[in-house]
């Protein structure tokens, strides 16, 4: 039963090198794999951004969506932009020096450098004997590359040897050949009119360093023995051979046959032929040849296909065949040397039996190489390197703790909060940093920005009032009088889609609501939110959602520090905060010290709530929870590394008791809440370690994270709305935004009380 590939969290993967119709091994190899990854992944989107070394370009199918030019700079920047910008989760790299522009192919390091995704790389040459450039871009590539593959494992070898690459960065994975049958030769020949003889063939693209003249000048000897060999060379002349020398070295080829008298056994080919044509020339030989003139190749496709193809094979002793054909699997003979060509041939035409059992060695051999199996490995190779990005990053810019320099907090910038309010309110989501009115407005998203316009009123800031306004007319509108609930999406043509709203999004408004009443000075604001949360707050009692009942219990909090005589609020609070202190109780372990039986979103909520609780109420009980619960959240959500930066809760599955915690994606409303909720700890107990904490939490957003890359983006004052395995998320959606200034907003504001709370810390 055939294996099923395991599924690959990749939604695109792009690969970069020469691209199919160019005619040249590398365009065959990144076409070959491309399309092997598609067909076997289908969820997976594979794009192809190939190198164009003439100025038309080349008429490439659909899949190729952009082109580089070999000598152009500029146009591997605007390559890694477009990468970047397309949502690509992997780069795959085929590298060979000749194929890109620059000192040494040096102009791929710079779109490497520019990438925000893993890179695998796959060397197609690896030199033992770099020159300065050679060895210099080589090293670059490899250090910019999450993982590097090789196909053989003398490449391996030089890789750690010659460049100093560390073995546990490094796959070994075969080259890649088409799943042909084990057939017999003369099942192919009539194709060819060749019927009742032996072909010898050698294909691909010529140049001199092919050594075909070795096979010619030992022809006269091999037809002595058997007169009715025929020898085909297939393939056309390498591009650059032609325009930097024409058809030379096939001329003195045909000189050659001429001379030597075997013209008429020599057959030219001079075209580069499709797959489907090339198999039935494999498949007409009875011996392949590959008399290569050196021994620094490092990986042939052509002797691959013939290996897997179950071919007779003789090579010269070049670096890729001793391995591939080490163990039986075909025959080695000296460098430029016609006599052991020539005795080698006739032997194994002679040997009927060694010859066949070559063949069947090598066919079993290259199982492990069709497509197919190396695109698996491949992926596997591609899902790997995106886990390390989870787990490492090579460092980047250090982000100094903020601890360690007091009072320095980013410059308040409101440039987004502006560009994602319109007349209505607060939109939704961003594509990148451009409004997407397609998914309208939340109640959820007005009154996290009501509640930010509040403390901007708090610290003096002259645009408060008309932003908090017009946040305020939206929750207003939001509230259906008649089920005393508010509603919560609402589409760009301002008609509501939802019927009740959700529990959550009751609770945040609440708490916005109850912020404004307790933060602002201005009687409009206030009249309409007290308005509000009076007949929005029976309603709460109904919900079922602990988060809901968290956040409505932070907004009676600010609504107590204005009226904290009013007795029906007061009992709402000790309902709720009640449940959430049963909760606790019954989930709490030594080991598990939280609420439920799962970590989800916005988790330290729970605690800063109950917190608040404690102090209003009052209760010591609930104080206690509060404390104990965040102190456990802390731990639990801090890296294991010096310094031990705060690594939140994973939404891609979260964090069940017993089970496997998700460590992305990572979102911005974690570190918010976790920022509110450590500063809460803070002013009730004045312990410093406590504003450290939040901190620690606020350096998430400047980059102090897993992946050393910020989240805030200060050029626009908006958020990236999470944190991938391998890069952040580019959108910026209000949510982030908002969570991002709320942070910051409430640091800035315990700035003015720092130096009463210092004085008590123990």
């Amino acid at each position: 039963m055939e294996k099923l590939p395991v599924p690959s969290k990749l939604n695109r993967i792009a690969f970069i090198g020469n691209y199919s119709p160019r005619q040249c091994g590398i365009a065959t190899f990144t076409t070959d794999l491309c399309e092997a990854v598609a067909d076997l992944y289908p969820g997976t989107s594979c794009i192809a951004v190939p190198v164009n070394d003439v100025a038309a370009g080349y008429a490439y199918p659909p899949r190729v969506r952009f082109e580089l030019t070999e000598k152009d700079i500029e146009s591997y920047r605007r390559a890694a932009d477009f990468l970047n910008i397309n949502n690509v989760d992997l780069v795959s790299l085929q590298h060979e020096y000749g194929i890109f522009g620059g000192r040494a192919g040096g102009h791929i390091v710079t779109l490497l450098r520019e990438l925000r995704m893993p890179i695998v790389t796959t060397l197609h040459t690896i030199l033992r004997d770099p020159d300065p450039d050679q060895r210099r871009v080589l090293q670059q590539v490899a250090s910019l590359s999450d993982r590097l593959v090789v196909m053989s494992e003398r490449g391996a070898e030089f890789l750690g040897d010659v460049y100093g690459v560390s073995a546990d960065k490094i796959d070994l994975i075969p080259h890649g050949i088409p799943d042909v049958p084990f057939v017999d030769p003369s099942f192919h020949k009539d194709l060819f009119g060749v019927e009742g003889k032996i072909v010898l063939l050698s294909f691909g693209l010529l140049s001199a360093s092919k050594g075909i003249e070795t096979v010619i000048a030992a022809l006269p000897a091999i037809l002595t023995r058997f007169p009715n060999v025929v020898y085909f060379i297939l393939g056309a002349t390498h591009p650059h051979v032609i325009q930097n020398e024409g058809e030379t070295y096939r001329l003195s080829l045909q000189w050659l046959a001429e001379e030597k008298g075997v013209e008429g056994h020599v057959v030219f080919y001079n075209r580069f032929v499709s797959l489907e044509e090339l198999v039935d020339f494999i498949g007409a030989a009875d011996i392949y040849l590959t008399p290569y003139l050196h021994e620094a190749q490092i990986t042939s496709g052509t002797l691959a296909y013939t290996v897997g193809a179950g071919k007779a094979v003789i090579s010269t002793p070049y670096w890729y065949a001793e391995e591939l054909l080490a163990d039986e699997r075909g025959s080695l003979v000296p460098f430029a040397d016609p006599a052991a060509l020539a005795a080698e041939v006739i032997d194994l035409l002679e040997d009927d039996a060694k010859r066949h059992a070559m063949r069947k060695r090598a066919y079993l051999y290259g199982r492990s190489m069709i497509w197919p199996e190396v695109a698996r490995r491949y992926v596997e190779c591609f899902d790997r390197a995106r886990a390390e990005r989870m787990h490492y990053q090579a460092p980047g810019p250090a982000v100094k703790a903020l601890d360690e320099r007091p009072g320095e907090l980013p410059p308040l910038k409101l440039d987004h909060m502006r560009h994602m309010t319109d007349d209505t309110g607060m939109l939704q989501h961003a594509s990148f940093t451009i409004p997407n009115f397609r998914e309208g407005y939340t109640t959820d998203d007005n009154a996290r920005a009501l509640l930010v316009s509040a403390l901007l009123e708090e610290l003096g800031h002259s645009e408060a009032i008309e932003l908090a306004s017009r946040y305020l007319a939206f929750i207003g509108y939001a509230f259906d009088a008649t089920t005393g609930r508010f509603h919560n999406f609402m589409d760009y043509q301002r008609h509501w889609i939802d019927v009740g709203g959700s529990d959550d999004s009751h609770g945040r408004a609440l708490w916005a609501l109850g912020t404004v009443l307790a933060r602002s000075s201005t009687p409009s604001l206030q009249s309409m939110a007290g308005r509000l949360f009076e007949h929005a707050l029976p309603a709460i009692l109904a919900t079922t959602s602990p988060r809901a009942w968290a956040f409505a219990l932070m907004g009676i909090h600010e609504y107590s520090q204005r009226f904290s005589g009013d007795r029906r609020t007061g009992q709402v609070r000790e309902e709720l905060a009640g449940r959430l202190l049963r909760l606790y109780h019954d989930h709490r372990t030594d080991g598990w010290r939280w609420f439920e039986d799962r970590l989800t979103y916005c988790n330290a909520a729970l605690s800063h709530a109950l917190m608040t609780c404690g102090v209003g109420i009052p209760d010591a009980a609930m104080t206690e929870a509060g404390l104990e619960s965040l102190a456990w959240l802390a731990d639990l959500q801090r890296a294991e590394t010096v310094g031990g930066h705060f690594v939140p809760i994973g939404s891609n599955g979260f964090y069940r008791r017993g089970g496997d915690r998700a460590r992305f994606d990572q979102q911005p409303v974690e570190a918010q809440a976790m920022v509110s909720a450590c500063l809460e700890a803070y002013r009730l107990t004045g312990d410093a370690s406590w504003n450290k904490e939040a901190h620690r939490a606020f350096e998430w957003f400047l980059g102090r994270n897993d992946l050393n890359l910020p989240i805030y983006d200060p050029t626009t004052g908006g958020c990236r709305d999470g944190l991938h395995p391998d890069r952040p998320n580019e959108n910026q959606g209000a949510e982030s935004m908002l969570a991002f200034l709320q942070a910051l907003l409430e640091l800035r504001l315990i700035e003015t009380t720092l130096p009463s709370l210092e004085a008590v810390t123990p």
